[in-house]
């Protein structure tokens, strides 16, 4: 997928890899919806900053509407506190699940019309290796991830009849505010080099989508995928 020139849409810009991904798709020269729930908070030179909530089918509605150009859909927003499974919150994990799972398919669903009219185009949806090695503290999070990269395999052999590429991104550790701030709840502290730059994880990133990639995986998630071929273990923090 030619990114210079491309028309491309990411949920969840205002901060961490979202913001990530709308700054170097337009240093590569792509044209960047740059999307969130609060715009005000997004701040990205030359990005068209539009409200959106994917969990909200309106919403979803709304943005399928305006942005009839798009042919790169990068779904990156995701709510990722839903807490452990038996002893959380249902309506975290409800939220969770709904914003992971739900939220990614409602914006697939509305753009895939979008992207067959445009030529094909692709779809990356930024997942976690909590999907393969599930995570203690936030167990919610990892079987939302899991949903979502079964979401991810089942859309790519949907779409493949109109030439859209299916892109499942899939880190480890990313040095994320969201990830600081869980490490502090629980008084985690990472070894040295274990978490990854978010600016680093997303250039892997736009090169595997340029690249034709349909699983793009950092050290970690390369880890954790082999680890599936073992007996089940928690994800290493």
């Amino acid at each position: 997928m030619k990114l210079h020139g491309a028309t491309a849409l990411v949920t969840g810009s205002n901060r961490g890899i979202g913001h990530h991904f709308a700054t170097q798709l337009l240093e590569r020269g792509a044209k960047v919806y740059a999307t969130a729930r609060r715009p005000e908070q997004v701040s990205i030179p030359g990005a068209e900053v539009v409200r959106l909530d994917i969990t909200d089918q309106s919403s979803v509605d709304a943005i399928a509407e305006l942005a009839g150009d798009v042919d790169v859909l990068i779904n990156n927003a995701a709510d990722t506190a839903g807490g452990n499974l038996v002893s959380g919150d249902m309506n975290a994990i409800r939220s969770t699940m709904d914003s992971n799972f739900y939220g990614t398919l409602a914006m697939i669903r509305a753009f895939a019309p979008i992207l067959a009219r445009n030529g094909g185009g692709a779809i990356l949806n930024v997942l976690s290796a909590a999907a393969w090695n599930t995570v203690d503290g936030n167990t919610a999070y990892a079987a939302a991830k899991s949903a979502q990269w079964g979401l991810t395999n089942g859309v790519r052999l949907e779409l493949s009849h109109q030439g859209t590429q299916v892109v499942a991104l899939v880190p480890g550790l990313i040095g994320t505010q969201t990830l600081f701030d869980f490490a502090d709840r629980h008084g985690i502290e990472f070894a040295e080099g274990a978490v990854m730059d978010p600016a680093d994880l997303v250039r892997l990133a736009l090169d595997g989508l340029e690249a034709d990639e349909i699983e793009i995986l950092d050290p970690m998630g390369v880890e954790a995928k082999a680890s599936l071929a073992g007996p089940p273990r928690a994800f290493a923090l």
